[in-house]
C-alpha cells in the first residue's frame, strides 16, 4: 500500500537539485575503506537546504540497504542521558547510519558528543550531524580527529540549480531573473518564491507580468526562519546596518550606534547567516535582500536616515582613505546606490581583493601599449604613449592574483586648459565641448576617464571594471578643482543607460579613432559638487526629493555655471534691469561666481563694470553712454543722446560697444575668479 510518507518522498526527491559534491562525499563516507570519514558535519545558515540534503542521503543510504536512524534537535532530549537513548541504536549495527539534524538546539552537547558518544560507535557507522554553526576549529584541527571527521558548509544554489529548481516548481522562466535576485539561490527563499508566485494564478504561459517582487508575507517568512527574534532593538539596528552596508566593520558599527558597537560586532559574527570577509561582516544576500525590503516598508524614513548617515560616513572615508584602502572606500559608498538605476547592470560586486589595483611603473609601458594596441588599435596606442610620457601616475594597471599578468589598464587624466588637443582626437573633442558649454576658470581642469582595457573582456562589468568605476567616482569625490569629467566608452550603447542616469551626458557627436567609434559622456561639476549630487541621488533612489525642487538655472546655495554665450545674454539682460531691483533679482547671475563666491550684489557688479570702461583705450565714450542708458536713466535712447548731445546713430553705436565691453569684462572675471571691484580698489580674489 502506497502511504502519504511515500509520495512525499517521491515528491521531494523528484524536486531536489544540486549538492553533487555533498552527495558524492556522502558516498564515499558510505563507501567506506580507511580513509573515508566517518562524521560529516553540515553546517549552514536556516533554510539553506541542510534537512533536504539529510533527507536525500537517507535516500541514499536505504538503497544501499543501510539502517537509518534520525535524531531531530527539536525533539531530542536536551540531556546527555537522553540523547544517548537517542543514538542507541547506532551502536549496535555497524552499518548504521546517524542522521542527526538542527543540532543547534543541542550546542551544549557538542563536547560531550564527540568526546563521548560518538567515538563508542561501531568504526563503520557513518554520522552526518547538520547544525547552523560550524563546528569548533580547535576540534577540526585535532590531529585525532584527521581523516575521521570532515565538515560541510551548506551554501545556496548556483544560478543553474536555483533555476532548474524553479522550474520543477512550476515558475515562468520570465520571472526567474527577479526571483533569482531577490532569493540569491537560498533554498527556502525560493521555495517560498516560488510558492507565492504560483498562489497568484502565475503558470509557465507566455502572458503574465514580466517582473516579480517579494509581498510582505514571502519577507516575513524568511526573516522569521532565518533571522529569529534578535535581543535587543540595538541588534536589530546592527543587523540594519549590515544589510545596508557592503561590509561591516567594528569601526563602522562604533560610527553610528556608539560604543555598544563592538559587542554588536561581536554578536553579528556569530550568527549563522553571516559570511566574513578580510575587511568585516556581511549578510548571506537573501537575508540581506529580506532586511532591506523589511525596513523600507516599515519605516521608510527609518531606512532613509540610515542610509543618509551611511553616505556621510563612508563620504568622509573616501576623502580620508589611505590609498591602499582608497578603493575598497569608494566601493563601499557606490554600494549604497546598488539599486539604483542600471547600476546592477554594470557592477557585479565582486569581492574586495579579488584584483589588485597597482600604480603604473616604467616596466609596464609595453603592456599597456599592447592591450591598448590590440583593443582599440595603433591610433589609441599612440595616444596612450602621449599621456603615459606627460602623466604616468594617471595610469593604473590591474592585476588578478596570483598571476602576476597584467589582468587590466586605465587612466584619469587631469588635464589643463587644451592640453593634448593637438596630439589627442579625444581630448580635442573634450575640450571643443568645454569651449562652447562652460570654459575653465582660475585654478580649474577637466579629468578624462580612458583607455579601460582588460585582457579577457573589454569595457564589460568584471572585477577589473568594478575597479575602473570605483576609481572613477573616487576621483571625482575627493577633487575640489575638477570643472568636467569626460567618461570615453566605445560607442556600443552598451553604457548609455548607466551613464545617462548618472547624468554623464553624450557629447554631440562620437570621435573616431583608428576605425573604432568613442563615446565621451560630460558632466559640467561646478553647479553641483559631487557630494550634493549624490544627496540628489539619495533623494531620487529614495523617493524623498522635495516636491517643489528648485527650478533648474537657479540653485539655491550652489554657484551657477553658464556658458559664454549665456552669460553673455545674462548680462545684457541684466545692464537694462539695473535700476529695477524686484526685477533684477531675478537674473540668473544672481548665482554667478561674481556674485556669491565674493559676497557682492548683482548691482555692485554691474556698476563697477561700467566703471572699468574708462580705463580701456577708447572707453571713455562707451563709459558716458552707458551711465546715460543705464545708471542715470534717460527715458528714451533718443533723450539720452541728446544729454550727451550725439546723433543718435553714434549713440547707438557706443552703446552697443559698452554693452559688450561689460559682458567681456564681467565674463573675464567670472572665469578668473577675480572679483569686480570698483577701480582703485584692492583686487581680492
Amino acid at each position: 500500500m502506497v502511504t502519504i510518507a511515500d509520495r512525499l518522498k517521491a515528491s521531494r526527491r523528484e524536486s531536489f537539485v544540486g549538492r553533487d559534491e555533498e552527495l558524492r562525499r556522502f558516498g564515499r563516507a558510505l563507501d567506506g575503506g580507511p580513509d573515508a570519514p566517518r562524521v560529516l558535519v553540515l553546517f549552514g545558515p536556516g533554510g539553506v537546504g541542510k534537512s533536504a540534503l539529510l533527507r536525500r542521503f537517507a535516500d541514499e543510504a536505504e538503497l544501499r540497504g543501510r539502517p537509518v536512524i534520525h535524531v531531530d534537535g527539536r525533539t531530542a532530549p536536551a540531556d546527555a542521558q537522553g540523547f544517548s537513548q537517542a543514538v542507541r541504536p547506532a551502536s549496535k549495527d555497524p552499518r548504521a547510519v546517524l542522521l542527526v539534524d538542527t543540532f543547534e538546539n543541542c550546542g551544549h552537547l557538542e563536547s560531550w558528543l564527540y568526546e563521548e558518544c560518538l567515538p563508542h560507535l561501531p568504526d563503520g557507522t557513518v554520522t552526518v550531524v547538520a547544525g547552523r554553526q560550524a563546528p569548533d576549529p580547535v576540534r577540526l584541527a585535532d590531529p585525532a580527529w584527521a581523516g575521521l571527521l570532515e565538515a560541510l558548509p551548506v551554501t545556496a544554489l548556483d544560478q543553474t540549480e536555483a533555476g532548474l529548481f524553479l522550474l520543477r516548481r512550476g515558475v515562468p522562466e520570465r520571472l526567474h531573473p527577479d526571483v533569482l535576485s531577490f532569493t540569491g539561490g537560498h533554498p527556502l527563499a525560493l521555495a517560498l518564491a516560488a510558492a507565492a508566485v504560483l498562489s497568484a494564478g502565475e503558470t509557465a504561459g507566455a502572458d503574465g507580468p514580466v517582473d516579480w517582487s517579494p509581498g510582505q508575507n514571502v519577507i516575513a517568512a524568511l526573516l522569521r526562519h532565518l533571522v529569529g527574534d534578535p535581543p535587543s532593538r540595538a541588534h536589530c539596528a546592527a543587523l540594519e546596518v549590515c544589510a545596508h552596508a557592503h561590509i561591516t566593520s567594528e569601526q563602522l558599527l562604533r560610527a553610528l550606534l556608539g560604543e555598544q558597537g563592538r559587542e554588536l560586532f561581536a554578536w553579528l559574527r556569530e550568527q549563522p547567516y553571516i559570511e566574513t570577509a578580510a575587511a568585516g561582516v556581511y549578510p548571506h544576500d537573501v537575508v540581506r535582500e529580506a532586511l532591506e525590503a523589511d525596513l523600507r516598508w516599515r519605516d521608510p524614513d527609518g531606512f532613509a536616515d540610515l542610509h543618509t548617515r551611511l553616505r556621510q560616513y563612508l563620504l568622509e572615508r573616501v576623502d580620508t582613505a589611505a590609498p591602499a584602502r582608497f578603493l575598497q572606500a569608494v566601493g563601499e559608498l557606490q554600494f549604497l546606490y546598488r539599486t539604483d538605476g542600471f547600476m546592477a547592470d554594470t557592477h557585479r560586486w565582486h569581492p574586495y581583493g579579488l584584483v589588485e589595483d597597482l600604480p603604473y611603473h616604467p616596466g609596464h609601458e609595453p603592456t599597456v601599449l599592447e592591450l591598448v594596441g590590440h583593443q582599440e588599435g595603433a591610433g589609441s596606442a599612440h595616444a596612450a604613449a602621449y599621456w603615459l610620457a606627460r602623466q604616468p601616475e594617471a595610469f593604473r594597471i590591474q592585476r588578478v592574483p596570483p598571476s602576476e599578468e597584467v589582468a587590466g589598464c586605465s587612466a584619469w587624466l587631469k588635464i589643463a586648459a587644451f592640453d593634448g588637443a593637438s596630439r589627442d582626437p579625444v581630448a580635442a573633442a573634450a575640450w571643443e565641448h568645454v569651449r562652447r558649454n562652460g570654459p575653465l576658470r582660475t585654478g580649474e581642469h577637466i579629468a578624462v576617464a580612458r583607455f579601460h582595457v582588460g585582457r579577457g573582456t573589454y569595457q564589460r562589468p568584471s572585477p577589473v571594471m568594478d575597479l575602473v568605476l570605483w576609481r572613477m567616482l573616487g576621483e571625482i569625490v575627493r577633487d575640489e578643482k575638477l570643472a568636467w569629467t569626460f567618461i570615453v566608452m566605445r560607442d556600443d550603447g552598451f553604457w548609455d543607460q548607466h551613464l545617462l542616469h548618472c547624468d554623464m551626458r553624450p557629447v554631440d557627436t562620437p570621435v573616431q579613432v583608428e576605425g573604432h567609434r568613442y563615446r565621451l559622456f560630460a558632466h559640467d561639476w561646478r553647479p553641483l559638487p559631487a557630494a550634493s549630487w549624490l544627496a540628489e541621488k539619495t533623494d531620487e533612489m529614495l523617493g524623498t526629493a522635495p516636491a517643489d525642487p528648485v527650478p533648474a538655472g537657479r540653485p539655491s546655495g550652489d554657484v551657477l555655471v553658464m556658458t559664454h554665450a549665456e552669460f553673455t545674454a545674462a548680462a545684457r539682460s541684466a545692464l537694462r534691469l539695473l535700476r529695477w531691483p524686484d526685477e533684477l533679482a531675478l537674473s540668473p547671475l544672481q548665482n554667478s561666481r561674481l556674485v556669491r563666491a565674493h559676497a557682492m550684489s548683482l548691482e555692485d557688479v554691474l556698476l563697477n563694470a561700467i566703471r572699468q570702461l574708462p580705463l580701456e583705450r577708447g572707453g571713455e565714450k562707451s563709459h558716458r553712454a552707458a551711465v546715460a542708458a543705464f545708471v542715470e536713466g534717460a527715458a528714451t535712447q533718443e533723450a539720452a543722446a541728446r544729454r550727451l548731445g550725439l546723433p543718435f546713430s553714434t549713440y547707438r553705436r557706443h552703446l552697443a560697444g559698452a554693452v559688450e565691453r561689460v559682458a567681456e569684462i564681467m565674463w573675464r572675471h567670472e572665469i578668473d575668479g577675480i572679483a569686480l571691484r570698483r577701480p582703485g580698489a584692492p583686487a581680492t580674489g
